[in-house]
């Protein structure tokens, strides 16, 4: 069976996001990067992609060209889905691209530059019929699926409570702005990321975790966002009261500007006759809580979980999985979607989980309410749907 095929566009020389999709993708030996449009700049997208060991017809100067090229390829040769992992203004006018030239698209999140956009994309994937895959990583993650899993078969009971956290410091002195930082320079640039930067990067990330974890919707939020580094035109601090269908209650905090903090992703779920806790910092641990009786520890690799966490787990019981093979879990998961599309058969349910145009179009949807929610003096704004 040959390998699916990928593109990519953006993550050349500098590029922090682009080398993690490059090596999550080719984890599993069951995708190839065959081409890439790595930068506008064409020089660097040409070192970019040689020092891939691309040949130098399939390095690309413009993204409108990989399209075009690649289409006109046999069948058997051409990319099957392309990668974009631009800053988010570029997200949009590539995944349009891509799909009107007939492939599937795998996009870093948040989907698109705005709402508007995002729901633009939802038509055209329908039209168009074809694939397209968000990487909200931490879903990947073997023991966030167990804990999803046993939210499901009724374990915690009713959920009463959701309370998720993502805490990071890298933004937290004024320096980072004005340094030679990529990653801070065009997150904190509206222009390039949009209305938000502490929301739109990880808070939407946060928000995912919870709904994806617990199967419940957002139904209304409370949210006060803070840009506490003089100077900056966008957030680098948040915190939300939330609430959900069915009655349960939530809090969600992100910040960039937690001194010492790393990439503290943490949820707990609550319910009538249990809880859980996972962090992203320790993911091959995730805490069931009783109490009648003594904490479990349940571990990445053991007998006892679900199928689905066993399915999307490597290596055995004590040797450590992290944030690569958790992105790989998602890559795994669209590479099963598109080999069962073009088969015409039904992925494999163990692993066809993966994050799509549903999550982009709400993602987008939390980011706008949470900006609009903190500039209003109305407590409470309704999460409509989209």
């Amino acid at each position: 069976m040959a390998k699916v095929r990928m593109g990519m566009i953006g993550g050349g020389e500098g590029a922090f996001i682009g080398g993690v999709h490059r090596m999550a993708a080719a984890l599993d030996g069951q995708i190839e990067l065959v081409c890439g449009a790595f930068s506008s700049d064409k020089d660097r997208a040409m070192r970019s992609g040689l020092a891939l060991h691309l040949p130098a017809e399939r390095v690309y100067g413009s993204y409108q060209a990989m399209m075009a090229q690649e289409a006109a390829l046999p069948k058997d040769q051409r990319m099957q889905f392309v990668a974009i992992v631009t800053p988010n203004h570029m997200h949009y006018s590539a995944a349009e691209a891509a799909l009107q030239a007939g492939f599937h698209v795998m996009s870093d999140k948040p989907a698109t530059f705005n709402l508007a956009q995002a729901v633009k994309l939802r038509d055209l994937v329908e039209q168009t019929n074809l694939l397209y895959g968000l990487t909200h990583t931490y879903a990947g993650y073997p023991l966030v699926k167990e804990a999803r899993s046993r939210i499901a078969a009724g374990e915690l009971g009713k959920i009463r409570k959701v309370v998720v956290e993502y805490s990071q410091g890298w933004l937290a002195g004024r320096e980072e702005d004005n340094s030679d930082n990529k990653q801070a320079a065009w997150r904190l640039d509206a222009t390039k990321a949009g209305i938000s930067s502490c929301m739109g990067d990880i808070g939407v990330h946060a928000a995912h975790l919870a709904e994806y974890v617990s199967s419940l919707e957002i139904s209304e939020l409370c949210a006060d966002l803070t840009a506490f580094v003089d100077g900056r035109e966008l957030d680098d601090d948040g915190s939300m009261l939330l609430r959900f269908d069915g009655g349960a209650k939530g809090v969600l905090t992100a910040s960039q500007v937690c001194v010492g903090e790393e990439n503290n992703l943490t949820l707990r779920v609550f319910g009538e006759l249990a809880s859980i806790e996972w962090r992203q910092q320790e993911p091959n641990t995730l805490l069931l809580k009783h109490a009648d009786k003594p904490t479990q520890q349940l571990r990445t690799g053991a007998d006892n979980l679900s199928t689905i966490a066993k399915a999307n787990t490597r290596i055995p019981m004590g040797h450590p999985e992290g944030y690569l093979e958790a992105f790989a879990n998602i890559y795994m998961a669209f590479a099963a979607k598109i080999r069962a599309d073009e088969n015409n058969v039904s992925a494999d349910e163990r692993i066809d989980d993966c994050p799509g145009i549903r999550e982009a179009v709400r993602g987008m949807a939390f980011i706008e309410l949470a900006v609009q929610a903190s500039n209003s003096d109305v407590k409470w704004h309704r999460f409509e749907k989209h």
